[in-house]
């Protein structure tokens, strides 16, 4: 009986393993500087700051293509096609070959400086759709109003909302082809624009363009509230 007893407690003791320290478990390898990594990841006692921007303006004025044009990441999109139902709503008179329309929002990043990340959200442009933008425009520092020169009354909700509810904005003018280029004081005098508020005129296809006008919309909101 003591042997059987004896060899089913070998059988079944697992090993000892008092006094052995715990080994650590391999994680994901750090980003070298070599594999393209930024300061922000090599140094972990720093982080970027995350900040959140809103592209508005009228129906067809190019916010999508703005973020598309600026982001690292595939951005997102609720683009749906355009029905009939729409004709009696929405004037493709200056943008007859739209087939697509944002429904709810676009979202993009993109990273201007070693520690400033920008979320960039669009709005959706038709008016039955603006029942979002208090959701969208929540936590954002500022806000890029985009402009076509051909239909400038179509930008004027977006400014009414900034200006009514404080947030820093500037205007960008999306140049398109064939259209008649206006110097920046004559977008200001047509729109009633603040003198301290910047326009810039830019395409909005253009990833370097995209990029100056952000810089213009940070820079203008960090005059606006420095803190």
């Amino acid at each position: 009986m003591d042997s059987v007893v004896s060899d089913a407690s070998a059988v079944s003791d697992p090993p000892a393993t008092t006094g052995i320290p715990a080994q650590p478990q391999a994680g994901p390898p750090a980003p070298a500087a070599e594999d393209g990594a930024r300061d922000w990841q090599l140094d972990h006692t720093r982080a970027p700051i995350a900040t959140k921007v809103v592209v508005a303006g009228g129906f067809g004025v190019g916010k999508t293509t703005f973020v598309r044009a600026v982001s690292e990441i595939t951005p997102l999109q609720t683009e749906a096609l355009m029905t009939q139902a729409s004709e009696e709503t929405d004037d493709l008179t200056s943008t007859p070959d739209k087939l697509t329309t944002t429904v709810a929002m676009d979202f993009g990043r993109i990273t201007l400086d070693d520690d400033l990340v920008l979320y960039v959200f669009g709005t959706p442009g038709q008016q039955r759709f603006w029942f979002m933008w208090d959701d969208l425009v929540r936590g954002a520092i500022g806000a890029v109003v985009l402009a076509d020169t051909r239909r400038l009354t179509d930008c004027f909700p977006a400014l009414d909302y900034f200006e009514s509810c404080g947030l820093p904005y500037i205007v960008a003018v999306n140049h398109f082809e064939g259209t008649e280029l206006f110097e920046t004081e004559d977008v200001r005098e047509a729109l009633t624009v603040p003198p301290h508020v910047p326009i810039v005129i830019m395409d909005a296809r253009k990833r370097y363009s995209v990029v100056e006008s952000l810089l213009a919309m940070v820079s203008h909101a960090l005059e606006v509230t420095p803190e």
